[in-house]
C-alpha cells in the first residue's frame, strides 16, 4: 500500500475514493524513560528511549490506518496528516493520531 502526505501520487491517477481513514495510538511513558530523559536534560544529548517510543507509536498508528484502508478495498492513502499530543494528568501519555484519504490508484 502506498502512503503519501501529498493529495495525489504523481503518474498514478486516483480511480476511486473510499473516504477518510484514521489510526490512533496512546502509549505511556514509564518511570525509567522519565528518569533517563531527566539525565539528558541536565547533561544534554538525545533521549533515545523517548525517540524509540515516538517511532513505535507512529508506526502503530500508520499500520492501524493502513489496515482500515485495506478493509475498504483501497491500495493507497493520500493526504496523510500526523499529529502528536501528550495527554494524561501529568502528560505521561503520548498520543499519535493520523488520518488520510483511502483511494484506489
Amino acid at each position: 500500500m502506498l502512503l503519501s502526505t501529498t493529495p495525489t501520487i504523481e503518474g498514478r491517477p486516483i480511480q476511486q475514493y473510499f473516504g477518510i481513514v484514521s489510526g490512533e495510538v496512546i502509549i505511556g511513558a514509564n518511570f525509567f524513560k522519565d528518569f533517563a530523559a531527566s539525565i539528558h536534560d541536565i547533561f544534554g544529548g538525545r533521549a533515545s528511549s523517548y525517540e524509540n517510543t515516538l517511532v513505535e507509536a507512529k508506526e502503530k498508528a500508520l499500520k492501524e490506518m493502513q489496515q482500515r484502508a485495506e478493509n475498504m478495498g483501497a491500495n493507497a492513502i493520500v493526504g496523510i496528516d500526523l499529529d502528536y499530543e501528550t495527554i494524561g494528568q501529568s502528560g505521561s501519555m503520548l498520543m499519535v493520531s493520523c488520518s488520510g484519504t483511502a483511494v484506489r490508484i
